[in-house]
């Protein structure tokens, strides 16, 4: 049984058709990317997934059981979380403020404090800047408190849209770094990236999305060597 499973799932705006109909899944611990062009659905459907968005028709199952338009914090609750593009954070909150409202679902402050404990373990920086307000972090410091604020509710999935907008190159490759490390922390991704090339060297599978439609699937070793996948999506002209 897939941890994630998504059938035919259609979303519109107004008359407009943004999800025609995706199907994917991820197994549990999968470190699965979804590559498309601006404006393909890739927000959208991370958003069908985590409640933010309403879906039309289809079915989404989560450890087998439906999920489909359920409210953003049941499905906070029952294990997914979405990191959303653009960050998001509560800028005048402190770091550790900011941490402390993504265990809002969570009761007992003893694990509170493990989960804190646990990401500045991972996020060394946040650690260093816990008193620091959120909006007054670098973009990447702020990348890196959005993510863990993602991992605070203990998800056992975690959506990543777009964790590389907006940031120094410099900061990139460690922003990965982390998420790799994540990844190998058990947690299961579902990441969105606009730099495919870079998204498709660090997960195992892809899903190609074109508006609003799954075009292709594959590991992404085989998806690195396709020829259309590199022209259209890996800046490659001609032969490599």
């Amino acid at each position: 049984m897939a941890l994630l499973e998504v059938k035919d799932l259609v979303v519109h705006y107004g008359k407009i058709n943004a999800l025609k109909g995706v199907s994917l899944k991820l197994e549990q611990g999968d470190f699965v990317t979804l590559i498309g062009a601006n404006g393909a659905g890739k927000t959208t459907l991370l958003g069908a997934l985590s409640g933010l968005v309403h879906a039309t028709s289809g079915a989404v199952s989560f450890k087998g059981a439906s999920v489909f338009n359920h409210t953003p914090e049941a499905i906070v609750a029952g294990g997914i979380s979405h990191v959303p593009e653009g960050r998001k954070i509560f800028s005048e909150l402190s770091v550790e403020e900011n941490l402390q409202a993504g265990a809002y679902i969570i009761q007992d402050k003893a694990r509170v404090r493990d989960l804190l404990e646990r990401n500045y373990q991972l996020f060394p920086r946040l650690k260093e800047r816990r008193k620091q307000e959120g909006g007054t972090l670098s973009g990447g410091e702020q990348q890196m408190l959005a993510i863990a604020r993602g991992l605070m509710s203990d998800p056992d999935i975690i959506f990543l849209d777009e964790p590389s907008l907006g940031i120094a190159p410099i900061l990139v490759d460690k922003i990965f770094d982390f998420i790799i490390q994540i990844n190998a922390m058990g947690k299961t991704i579902l990441l969105v990236e606009q730099n495919a090339n870079l998204a498709l060297q660090v997960a195992r599978y892809g899903y190609i999305l074109e508006t609003g439609k799954i075009t292709r699937e594959a590991g992404c070793a085989e998806l690195r060597e396709d020829d259309a996948i590199r022209r259209a999506y890996l800046g490659v002209t001609g032969e490599a």
